[in-house]
């Protein structure tokens, strides 16, 4: 594994899981040594955002391009991912401006799980936040929590990337 790729290569095979579950929180500090731990950079833009939740994005890891369609919310959703080249991302990432945001994604191992740890830049710096996925709603809710994790946001939409997106950060809004 490269030091810019995630434990599980970062990618998913090509048969997709049909369900995302994850919980997600607010860091109230950062874990120690975290430059110690595989990377990925990534840009994402919004092509559509239904009043549903339902999303479709554009995704850039480093040098792989995704289109995404999720719908659903909260903990559990129904998610979608394909590789394009970049040629399509080019072509389609024009239709996400004013929808966009950028962040740094730490894989940290922790236990049985990898704690997905998401360094926000651009707009939304100082924004730090770690998610979780499971492969059962039943291991999410028995999940021991780091001590250095904070506030729950996995059911606040305004932390759901669309928002932030959309929105900003919503700790400075007043």
């Amino acid at each position: 594994m490269s030091s810019r790729e995630g434990p599980r290569g970062g990618e998913k095979s090509k048969e997709q899981k049909p369900k995302e579950i994850e919980r997600k929180f607010l860091i109230s500090s950062l874990p120690d040594d975290l430059d110690q731990y595989p990377y990925r950079d990534i840009l994402q833009g919004y092509v559509v955002i239904a009043e549903d939740g339902t999303e479709v994005r554009l995704r850039k890891k480093d040098d792989k391009f995704f289109l995404t369609v999720k719908s659903g919310g909260g903990k559990i959703r129904d998610e979608s991912e394909t590789e394009m080249t970049q040629d399509q991302f080019d072509a389609m990432w024009g239709t996400t401006e004013g929808k966009r945001l950028e962040k740094r994604r730490y894989f940290i191992p922790y236990k049985d799980a990898i704690l997905e740890l998401d360094v926000y830049g651009g707009d939304l710096e100082g924004l730090i936040v770690v998610e979780v996925e499971f492969s059962s709603e039943e291991l999410s809710e028995q999940f021991d929590l780091p001590a250095w994790f904070g506030e729950e946001t996995t059911e606040d939409n305004r932390y759901k990337n669309q928002s932030l997106a959309l929105y900003g950060d919503p700790r400075k809004k007043t």
